[in-house]
């Protein structure tokens, strides 16, 4: 078998079939091995670009939250901040580990 091998390598057309695909397997700059690690590249940029995505979803909620009318800035304000009027009290309800219970 190995034989038949090295006999066909001896036809030109095999032996330049098998450097060229040799050559494009590994010595390419393009090779398979950059081939994958462009793909899994890629795939991680997709996945940040979604997750980049919602974020600015969320971050345009929460601006036309503040910029909605007056009651609506008061309200964010009062919840995000903990703002309070000059004549109110604010009491924060913590956890076990002192973190506030709703964020």
């Amino acid at each position: 078998m190995f034989k038949r091998i090295l006999r066909s390598l001896r036809n030109f057309y095999v032996a330049t079939g098998v450097g060229l695909f040799l050559w494009m397997v590994i010595l390419d700059p393009n090779d398979l091995r950059s081939q994958f690690r462009n793909w899994w590249t890629l795939h991680k940029l997709q996945n940040e670009e979604a997750y980049y995505q919602d974020k600015i979803k969320e971050v345009q909620k929460a601006r036309r939250e503040v910029l909605g009318t007056d009651q609506l800035r008061e309200k964010y304000a009062r919840e995000k901040y903990l703002m309070k009027k000059p004549t109110e009290t604010v009491y924060v309800i913590v956890d076990e580990h002192n973190e506030p219970i709703e964020k």
